[in-house]
């Protein structure tokens, strides 16, 4: 695997996203579909597709992200489930999804992919709420 210098975020994440910050491993991102508060993880490694491809010291960093980007977004949004996928079908480079679920928003009790619910935040919204999430994930 390539180090985090080598790195270069997929120009459909870069897109649909408004940087947080960087963690030891990955960039957090925070997706624009203002339906869900949507955490974006992608482990800086050039070229990383699979978890299982990871260095073993990665993937067992991935989990300690994934499980602190989880803790903030519980205690920010109190939802009642959290759903934690690493999809990508459209983008290849790795990236984990943690979105706070509640009874009753958009796509309940189905998956948000495909749901066709999108929501733009308002103008500056998703700039505040990436740097309250910077905060909370003590970026």
């Amino acid at each position: 695997m390539t180090s985090a210098a080598e790195f270069v975020l997929h120009p459909r994440l870069a897109a649909d996203t408004v940087v947080v910050g960087d963690l030891p491993l990955c960039r957090a991102l925070l997706s624009r579909n203002a339906c869900w508060p949507w955490l974006i993880l992608v482990p800086r490694r050039a070229g990383a597709v699979e978890i299982h491809r990871l260095e073993a010291a990665d993937q067992a960093q991935l989990m300690v992200e994934i499980s602190q980007a989880s803790r903030v977004l519980e205690a920010a949004f109190a939802p009642h489930k959290l759903n934690v996928a690493a999809i990508g079908n459209l983008v290849p480079q790795l990236h984990v999804h943690i979105v706070a679920r509640t009874q009753g928003d958009a796509a309940w009790p189905g998956p948000i992919w495909g749901s066709g619910h999108e929501r733009a935040y308002g103008a500056g919204e998703a700039e505040a709420l990436a740097v309250r999430l910077a905060t909370d994930l003590a970026l």
